[in-house]
C-alpha cells in the first residue's frame, strides 16, 4: 500500500549545483509532460561535478519502508537521496540506481541507503528513520562531463506489503 505520493509540481525543488564550491556544473528541475524532468550539463571544471535538486517532505513517512520511483533517463547512474533534516547541509542518505531510455520503476529499501556526507560515507550515522524524513532529491556526481536528464513520472513511499 502506498504511504505517501509525492505531489509532481516544481515549486517546492530547489538546485544544489557544484558552484557551492567553486564547480561550473548547472542543472535543475523542470516541468514535464510525464511529470518532472531533472536536466542539465555536468562539468568537472574547477574541482566541480555534481548537480543535484531537492525539496522538503512534511507528510507523516512514520510506516515506510521504502521508496518507489518511476524514471527514464539517458543510461548514467544518478542517487536518490534523504535528508532528516531540514538543513542545506549535513548527512544525508544515499540509494544510486541506473537509469534507462525506457521508463523503468524501482524500489529501494530504507534500509538499503548510505549515510553520506560531502560524497564520503558516515559510517556512524544511524539508519534511516522514516518518521524523521524532511527532505528528499536527486543527484548526479558520476565523474562524465556532459549533458543529463533523467524523467520523474513519480515518487512514492511505500509499505513492507508493496516491496
Amino acid at each position: 500500500m502506498t504511504i505517501v505520493n509525492i505531489n509532481m509540481d516544481i515549486e517546492p525543488w530547489r538546485s544544489i549545483n557544484d558552484g557551492v564550491m567553486g564547480g561550473v556544473s548547472a542543472g535543475g528541475m523542470l516541468q514535464s509532460d510525464e511529470g518532472l524532468k531533472f536536466s542539465g550539463r555536468l562539468s568537472l571544471e574547477n574541482n566541480g561535478g555534481f548537480s543535484s535538486v531537492r525539496r522538503s517532505v512534511s507528510q507523516d513517512l512514520s510506516n515506510a519502508t521504502g521508496v518507489r520511483i518511476q524514471v527514464r533517463g539517458d543510461g548514467r547512474e544518478y542517487q536518490f537521496r534523504i535528508r532528516q533534516s531540514s538543513g542545506f547541509d549535513g548527512v544525508s542518505w544515499s540509494a544510486t540506481f541506473s537509469s534507462s531510455e525506457k521508463w523503468q520503476q524501482i524500489d529501494i529499501a530504507l534500509d538499503q541507503f548510505t549515510p553520506v556526507f560531502r560524497g564520503r560515507t558516515v559510517p556512524q550515522a544511524r539508519p534511516v528513520v522514516p518518521s524523521e524524513i524532511q527532505q528528499i532529491g536527486f543527484l548526479l556526481a558520476d565523474k562524465t562531463a556532459g549533458r543529463f536528464e533523467l524523467e520523474i513520472r513519480s515518487i512514492e513511499f511505500i509499505g513492507p506489503e508493496d516491496a
